[in-house]
């Protein structure tokens, strides 16, 4: 029985793996999508990049704002005593005057006036107006806009990139934990090997065919494997809390896996697509942007600036409101900085060499994920090598295994050489899920480092 299983399962398993089965795989990665799609809305640390990029969206809206007309309202109060006044001779040149009439008309209608003194502070006296200011040439508000633009572009390519490593990130804990999975059931079935060993020395040991030594050698192997089925099962749990953690879940909650839809080798790409579509260069454009508009930001002093006004209020004594305290007032200001030390010239100079350094980090980066691809190919084909040969591993250990089984029970084979067959086994299926998980995540990278995989999903 157990005979059959060992030969059954070795060879569904080649099967899959050589043949393939389309339907399967593309079940498993939809699955994987699903994963994806849930990661992209509850990953912390996506979160915080969309956060960002939300930042850049207002602080864009700011920047358009300043081309709208501002309206303020601004109000004053002034209180005063003593200072510095003016005095009026008001007496000195009206009393002679009504003196002189006073003694024509023998009367005293007129009377005398005393002199004048008025204050310079203005006291109890109230301003109150509406002011409106509209900017009409600044081209400090032009290219600030266009700065924030491109600093939306770049933090749009920075929520991308988080996007692509996190994608590459799930899918290798993903396929590690299909691969502790893989771990575990191997040690199961060596246990289920061990215990029909088990079972047949006993019985030959009662029959007095056979010595204990055999028996005891069997539950040594019972036991080896206990303890390489505990730690199989800790990394299980690991990996399961890893992955969990990158979808912000509960540690411990159930992960559908795909076993079969894994096992199959997907066929990957024999050339790549290039680095045309890292996000990571787009990032490093638009900076290189915001250099440029920056150094023109700096030369836009030589263009004055010009704004208007209007202000409506009211200004009187006494908090007085009428047709003689309310006024309008409009007017236009003009700001041209003929001189400033050099300034904007040594700020222009500093975005110029900001322009050169962005440029030589842009050719510095362009190399490095050519290098980056070319060593994802070649880890991808060696990869695929190895899972091929794991495949031909497996079915030899199997067959292998079943021969040493047969002359085992016959009695021509001692249990040592047995047991070197059940190691053998237990190694080439671990092989086998190790390669399979290797070459799922070579793949993961290799589509990290094209930036092929689609983002809207």
């Amino acid at each position: 029985m157990y005979t059959s299983f060992i030969k059954a399962s070795v060879l569904l398993t080649g099967w899959l793996l050589i043949l393939g089965k389309p339907a399967i795989a593309q079940q498993q990665s939809r699955q994987l999508d699903d994963y994806i799609s849930l990661a992209f809305g509850q990953n912390q640390g996506l979160k915080q990049q969309n956060f960002d990029l939300e930042k850049s969206l207002f602080a864009l809206k700011e920047a358009k704002a300043m081309y709208l007309p501002t309206v303020s309202m601004l109000g004053s109060y002034t209180k005063s005593a003593g200072g510095r006044t003016i005095d009026v001779p008001v007496g000195d040149l009206v009393n002679p005057i009504y003196s002189a009439l006073n003694q024509l008309t023998s009367s005293s209608k007129y009377p005398q006036i005393a002199n004048q003194s008025f204050l310079l502070n203005p006291d109890n006296f109230y301003d109150v107006k509406l002011r409106t200011s509209l900017p009409l040439i600044n081209a400090e508000i032009r290219y600030n806009k266009l700065i924030k633009q491109q600093l939306i572009s770049s933090q749009q390519a920075a929520v991308n990139v988080y996007k692509r490593a996190l994608v590459k990130d799930i899918k290798t804990a993903y396929y590690h934990y299909f691969q502790a999975l893989q771990g575990v059931e191997a040690y199961r079935s060596a246990l289920l090997l061990i215990d029909e060993n088990i079972r047949v020395n006993t019985s030959l040991l009662k029959n007095g065919v056979r010595n204990g030594t055999a028996l005891l050698r069997a539950q040594t192997e019972q036991e080896k494997t206990n303890a390489a089925l505990i730690n199989a099962q800790r990394n299980v749990d690991n990996a399961s809390a890893y992955f969990n953690f990158l979808l912000n879940r509960p540690l411990k909650e159930a992960i559908l896996i795909d076993s079969v839809g894994i096992a199959n080798v997907l066929v990957g790409p024999d050339t790549t697509t290039g680095i045309s579509g890292r996000e990571e260069l787009k990032q490093l454009s638009s900076l290189k942007e915001v250099n440029n508009l920056d150094y023109k930001l700096q030369r836009s002093n030589l263009i004055p600036k010009l704004s208007t006004f209007v202000d409506l209020g009211s200004q009187g004594m006494d908090f007085k409101v009428n047709d003689k305290t309310r006024y309008y007032l409009w007017g236009v200001n003009l700001q041209w900085d003929l001189f400033t030390g050099g300034k904007n010239k040594f700020r222009a100079a500093q975005a110029q060499s900001n322009i050169k350094a962005n440029t030589a980090k842009i050719d510095e980066t362009e190399q490095s994920f050519k290098l980056q691809l070319a060593q994802a190919h070649n880890n991808y084909r060696a990869a695929k090598a190895a899972c091929t040969s794991a495949v031909a591993g497996l079915s030899f250990a199997g067959k292998y295994y079943r021969d040493q089984l047969k002359a085992y029970r016959a009695g021509q084979l001692l249990y040592l050489e047995l047991i070197d067959a059940q190691d053998q086994l237990t190694s080439a299926k671990l092989r086998m899920a190790d390669t399979q998980a290797d070459l799922q995540i070579t793949l993961a990278e290799l589509e990290r480092d094209q930036a092929t995989y689609p983002l809207n999903n």
